[in-house]
Formats: structure tokens, sequence, C-alpha cells
């Protein structure tokens, strides 16, 4: 995994117009796995992540843990931390069990997602097609999608 500082990158997604949108409730600790690889399957072949931290709640030290050595810490305000394929589920549990505010980003790009500590993750994509593509799985598999509610950034 690598580690850089953005500076910026929140305040570009949140600028960045997304035509739709689906809100889900992040599940307890003990069906993140689960919640987790439902994501990265959902996506289908992530090639490389990127989580960016927008706002600190709790201690990091999960993903704290997956930082390089050498890497400058602790985490604050909009370090990306960018995972190879065979890291990124790791990468999301720890950033879920860590809670901080942060955007996901994956490569390729069908979607991406805003997570906040009150534990709720908005799905964002510029086509109906690829929002359903990762909406669907969660949806089948029981999470609680939040209907009508539109997260405002």
């Amino acid at each position: 995994m690598t580690l850089t500082q953005t500076p910026g990158t929140v305040k570009r997604f949140r600028r960045t117009q997304w035509r739709f949108q689906q809100t889900v409730v992040r599940p307890h600790a003990d069906n993140l796995a689960a919640f987790v690889s439902t994501i990265t399957a959902a996506h289908g072949h992530i090639e490389e992540a990127t989580v960016t931290l927008d706002q600190i709640v709790f201690r990091t030290e999960r993903m704290t843990a997956l930082c390089p050595a050498g890497a400058p810490l602790p985490l604050t305000r909009e370090p990306s931390i960018s995972a190879r394929a065979e890291e990124v589920d790791a990468l999301l549990a720890a950033a879920f069990k860590d809670g901080p505010d942060f955007i996901f980003i994956p490569n390729p790009k069908p979607f991406v997602f805003y997570a906040d500590h009150d534990d709720y993750i908005t799905f964002y994509a510029n086509t109906k097609s690829h929002l359903n593509h990762i909406i669907e799985p969660l949806a089948s598999r029981g999470y609680k999608l939040v209907k009508n509610w539109q997260r405002e950034l």
C-alpha cells in the first residue's frame, strides 16, 4: 500500500456532479467481511483502489497499521491510501472498522462511495446501470438501503 497527501481531493469530490446515488447502512462489525467482499465482487475487477480520509472521528489504528514503514503518521485530513487489487479488502475492512469519513475510489471507476462515521455509505455513479451493479448485490444479501434520502456534499 502507498500513502500520499492529497490536498483538495475531498473538495473536488464534493464538487463532482453524480447523476445517481443510493445510501446503504453499514452492517455491524461481525458482518463487515461479507459486506466488503460483496462490494469488491460486485465491481468485478478492481485493479487498485484509493481511500481518501475526509474526517477522522475515532482512532485509525487499523488503517495506520496498513501504511508502509516510514510513512508520515499519524493520519490526518486528506491522506490517501492506495491498495493493489489483492489489498483492497483489507483496506476497506480497516476503514470501516476505524470509522473515519472517507471516499473510496476503485480503478476502474464504475462507482465510488462516501462512507461516514454514522454508518451511512453513499454509492455514486454516472449511470443507473453502474449504480444498480453495486446496489442490487447489496440489497439481495439483505443490506439495508436508505430510501428517499439524498446525501448533500
